[in-house]
């Protein structure tokens, strides 16, 4: 016989596997921890063994399976058939096993209902959990019903599917198998649930998944309700993500047993756990998956605002989780304001970590200053590029050039959603113009030095450019490709960031200027038309190049090589040094004069607006006839502060596309593939210099370039902390606008922005999310997009109007439109949003409004 104890206390040291079996010592270890169990006992291993023996079971069952192919499931199914019936008769229970159930349930509360659960010594081990294949019964009250339950529980091992388990697991017979029992006190339960320290699905250690229900768990584990969710930070409990189930019926104690019973229609959609309560079973569930030392699931009741453990096991089958990822977000530096307009029409999209150290060298080199002490201009923030306001404009004030600046930002980045502010920087205005200054006067004068030579070093960079590009190729060694970095790459981004920079600046700020001068004098039409014409044949601006140059290409005017040799730098994620330029795709001339079939000619489109714009000066010469010659003065001048920063553009891409030959040569050098553009620039150059330790920071890198990817487009105006995963899991997210601070004004049923460029047009909206969809667009409708580049240029003429939710009267929706004559209203916060795909709707480029005029498959109301 055994010299195992019959019955043990429920808190017993001596409550092992061997025992208690695998359920049974787990909860005997937490309630050794002190964690709130309810209180039981076990009735031990050594019941079950001395009631095979006794009765004969164990040789029976030794026979039945010596004779089956556990690999068999006709074989198992038997075998458990011939197996179950030997554990029904409650009289042939072992005298002293009815001692042992009688003494236990003395230690309990008289009539006390409990559970009767299995606890197998192959059961909720490490690598084999048997979850939900051992029986449970629930609301037992008396020992004759104990004494029947128990039986049940040992019977359950001989199911055919926990045959087939346990012979999978390579413990196939009875030697090393039996059954404890968990007598334990039920617990009363309001609500109920099971609790993963790890997602079970994704296999993230740092995260917990909670699903909840109302009454006993059985409703939940039986699939009869769709749970609450809850996903928690692992480290601090705060709920990440919430999701309401639709919870129809509730298990619910009764005299005999247990029952479904329907929810009311306000409970089954209420939420089962409030922050509180999450909070309260994380720190239980925390210490459960410590005295393990691995993630555990836990299951849970509640009652009266506590909680209860009934069961706890290791989470088996757990997939790896997935790989660490760093964390890229600026906002989180301070309480300031940052908007991506402007920049998020350059770079559309999330960038590599390679891209964003190049692009950080080029802001450097491009703008007056990149940095007030701690302060930095521009920020990453989820791998998106956002220029801080809160920097330019404390600059601005200290400068004394606040109403300029801001004047300026209207036209640059469009107007601020209503009651956002830039709060100021926490420095005096001496302290700003003391950390500002020098570096502000350095630039000056270096502009000055490449406006002096702008058309000669503009004229000069396609061959610098060109020779880099061989000489990149023509190296064989990871050394040598080191050494040009130094030689000739750095110094040709810092030129191009000059150009752009000097480009920007010819004329002074002569672009702004007219504008404001204007639209004191005639309506906003008229000052958009007036300021059209900037491409012109002689003087060209680049924003078109590319559509022009398809429309030569047709023409028979250049070929493709001439083409390549001219714009095939250009496209719509220009700066991401990762993606491949038109002029490495063979096919991309034929898809975007695809798009463009059909479509008017871009020559009679320009013509069209020469017209315009005749008209628009024959109506201020007749009203302010001694202002034409200021008038003609001023728009040359924007003309020419208009083109030389399309062009400083162009060059300035015209160098990221030799950081992208650097960048894939030294790919091949080292044979690090694509994992070098999730490297940074120092790293890179080390990896030249042979330091592969380097490369191990790739897979966070991977990871967070995959995950923010995979979110939507951050609003354009952020203020304060952002957290892109809150607000990409909100219902009620605003695409133009994240204000941690909650001070924004919410938007109005109106949807309205810049009057980008004149005219008015009915017809239907296509919303767009990326060039690569633009296809989809007609000859004739109305382009609703988030924002336009160049890459976008070619789809311009053959549609009715353009809407963008980000953009401001200098972006490039609203200047190529205005050159063509199509009427644009742009910056609208959330018209993609707002708009559905197929409404009919009417643009008012003068007015900048956008109005629907009816549903998708509505009738014309014309």
């Amino acid at each position: 016989m055994s010299s195992i104890p019959l019955h043990l206390p429920f808190d017993s040291p001596d409550a092992t596997l061997e025992n208690a079996g695998g359920k049974g010592a787990a909860l005997a270890e937490l309630a050794r921890a002190g964690l709130p169990v309810p209180g039981g006992f076990h009735l031990t291993t050594g019941a079950y063994r001395r009631f095979v023996t006794e009765t004969g079971a164990a040789d029976r069952i030794a026979a039945v399976l010596a004779s089956t192919d556990p690999a068999d499931p006709e074989a198992t199914r038997h075998a458990g058939a011939a197996i179950r019936p030997l554990f029904g008769d409650t009289a042939a229970l072992p005298a002293d096993v009815r001692s042992a159930i009688a003494a236990g349930l003395a230690g309990l509360p008289p009539r006390a209902a409990v559970a009767v659960r299995s606890s197998a010594t192959a059961e909720d081990l490490p690598d084999a959990s048997f979850a939900g294949q051992m029986e449970s019964h629930l609301n037992v009250r008396g020992a004759e019903a104990v004494e029947a339950a128990v039986l049940g529980c040992w019977a359950s091992l001989w199911t055919d599917r926990a045959i087939a388990y346990r012979a999978r697991r390579s413990r196939p017979g009875t030697d090393d198998v039996a059954s404890a029992v968990v007598i334990q006190l039920m617990a009363d339960a309001t609500a109920s649930g099971v609790a993963f320290t790890a997602d079970p699905v994704t296999g993230r250690r740092d995260r917990t998944v909670v699903n909840a229900t109302w009454g006993l768990g059985e409703s939940l584990v039986g699939g009869a309700v769709t749970p609450d969710q809850y996903v928690l930070d692992g480290a601090t409990g705060a709920v990440v993500s919430r999701t309401i189930g639709d919870k129809a019926v509730e298990t619910v104690r009764t005299r005999t047993g247990t029952e479904e019973r329907p929810i009311s229609d306000r409970r089954r959609r209420a939420v089962v756990l409030d922050d509180t309560a999450l909070s309260e079973l994380h720190r239980l569930t925390t210490r459960v998956a410590r005295l393990h030392d691995r993630p555990v699931d836990v299951e849970w009741t509640r009652h009266d605002g506590g909680f209860q453990i009934v069961q706890a096991r290791p989470i088996t089958n757990l997939p790896e989780p997935p790989p660490a990822r760093e964390e890229w977000n600026d906002s989180l530096l301070g309480d300031h304001l940052w908007t991506s307009a402007n920049l998020g029409e350059a770079i559309p999209s999330v960038m590599t970590p390679m891209t964003w150290s190049f692009v950080q060298i080029f802001m450097s080199e491009a703008m007056s200053l990149s940095h007030v002490g701690p302060y930095r201009l521009s920020g990453n923030i989820g791998g998106r590029f956002y220029l801080n306001l809160s920097v330019s404009n404390a600059v601005a004030d200290a400068l004394g050039l606040s109403g300029m600046v801001r004047t300026g930002s209207v036209q640059a980045f469009g107007r601020f959603p209503g009651g956002v502010t830039a709060p100021p920087l926490p420095l005096s205005r001496w302290r700003i113009l003391r950390l500002a200054m020098p570096s502000m006067t350095r630039f000056v004068r270096g502009v000055a030095r490449y406006q002096r030579n702008f058309d000669a070093m503009v004229a000069a960079f396609p061959d610098r450019c060109r020779t880099t590009h061989a000489r990149i190729a023509a190296t064989d060694r990871p050394g040598e490709l080191r050494g040009l970095w130094d030689d000739e790459i750095r110094p040709l981004l810092v030129d191009g960031a000059k150009l752009l920079a000097a480009g920007s600046r010819l004329k002074g700020a002569a672009q702004f200027r007219v504008r404001a001068w204007l639209s004191r004098l005639v309506d906003e039409a008229d000052t958009h038309a007036l300021t059209t014409g900037v491409h012109t044949d002689t003087d060209g601006l680049a924003s078109l190049g590319p559509l022009l140059g398809l429309r030569q290409l047709v023409d028979g005017v250049i070929d493709r090589e001439t083409f390549d040799r001219t714009w095939g730098h250009r496209c719509p994620d220009e700066f991401e040094v990762s993606v491949p330029r038109p002029a490495e795709d063979p096919a991309w001339v034929d898809r975007a004069l695809a798009g463009m079939r059909d479509a008017p000619p871009v020559t009679e489109l320009l013509n069209r607006q020469a017209t315009a714009r005749e008209e628009a000066m024959r109506r201020f010469a007749a009203r302010h006839p001694r202002k034409v010659a200021t008038l003609r003065r001023r728009l040359a001048a924007a003309a020419v502060s208009a083109r030389g920063r399309e062009t400083g553009r162009s060059e300035v891409i015209r160098a990221f596309w030799v950081l992208r030959r650097f960048v894939l040569r030294a790919a091949e050098l080292t044979g690090a593939g694509d994992r070098v553009f999730h490297l940074r620039l120092s790293e890179l150059l080390a990896l030249l210099e042979g330091d592969e330790s380097v490369l191990d920071r790739v897979p966070a890198r991977e990871a967070a370039y995959r995950h923010y990817r995979a979110l939507p487009v951050y609003p354009t105006f952020i203020r304060g902390a952002f957290d892109p995963d809150s607000w990409a899991a909100d219902p009620g997210r605003r695409a133009d606008l994240a204000d941690a601070t909650g001070e924004a004004v919410v938007s109005d049923g109106e949807i309205t922005g810049a009057a980008g460029s004149p005219g008015k047009a009915e017809g239907v909206a296509r919303i767009v999310e990326s060039v690569d969809d633009a296809g989809r667009v007609a000859v004739g409708e109305i382009l609703v997009t988030k924002v336009t580049n160049i890459g976008w240029t070619p789809v311009f003429p053959r549609v009715a109007a353009v809407v963008t939710d980000v953009g401001a009267a200098l972006s490039h929706a609203a200047i190529v439109a205005r050159e063509l004559g199509i009427p644009a209203v742009v910056g609208c916060g959330d018209a993609t949003t707002r708009l559905r795909d197929g409404d009919r709707i009417r643009v008012d480029g003068d007015q900048g409004t956008v109005v629907v005029l009816g549903e998708p498959g509505a009738p014309d109301p014309s």
